[in-house]
């Protein structure tokens, strides 16, 4: 998958027609998991579908210029940032006062998530690690193959070629400045 998935970047940066729907086609079923999860742990399913912010975050990637993703890790990275953005920005508009956001419709099959995330702690996170990229993008970069793509540490090592403790430091760090941050965002 190495060397097609390198060939198929290769040819959606060289800007031939068709390639980044192989390259999206390819990787359908992983990002189509990882858009699931990511809905489960916001608490969207009834609002917002699997499909949908995938389809999203597909005319968001292939709408923009100037991205080159030198292997497979980087490239999920950065789609677990546009479904992010995306789910950030699906939030902050249901919550929206002025387009009726204080009325809130629930699912009564909601047993999937246990504590569901408001508009407010996903933005504050958002900026956590928008933050976190501004200082030290590997991290950030870590933080999105971990906490939004679920990747492992033996495979984010295996994808960074790090030794695995090294990547379960970065890990540390990563949480520790975001602990910090999102604690000095909390009224006292």
């Amino acid at each position: 998958m190495g060397s097609t998935f390198t060939s198929l970047i290769d040819a959606a940066n060289g800007g031939y027609n068709g390639s980044t729907d192989v390259l999206f086609g390819t990787l359908y079923f992983e990002l189509h998991r990882l858009a699931k999860r990511e809905l489960a742990r916001c608490a969207f399913p009834a609002s917002l579908s699997v499909t949908t912010l995938l389809h999203e975050a597909y005319l968001d990637i292939a709408g923009r210029d100037g991205y080159s993703f030198p292997d497979q890790a980087r490239f999920m990275g950065y789609a677990a940032r546009v479904m992010r953005g995306l789910i950030i920005d699906h939030a902050r508009s249901r919550s929206a006062a002025k387009r009726g956001g204080e009325f809130e419709i629930t699912s009564l099959e909601n047993d999937d998530v246990a504590s569901p995330a408001d508009a407010k702690e996903l933005s504050t996170i958002s900026d956590a690690l928008d933050q976190l990229a501004e200082v030290e993008p590997e991290l950030a970069e870590l933080v999105d193959l971990k906490f939004f793509c679920g990747f492992s540490f033996a495979e984010i090592a295996a994808l960074q070629k790090l030794s695995e403790r090294t990547v379960q430091r970065r890990w540390e760090k990563a949480r520790i400045y975001l602990h910090r941050h999102m604690r000095a965002d909390l009224p006292f």
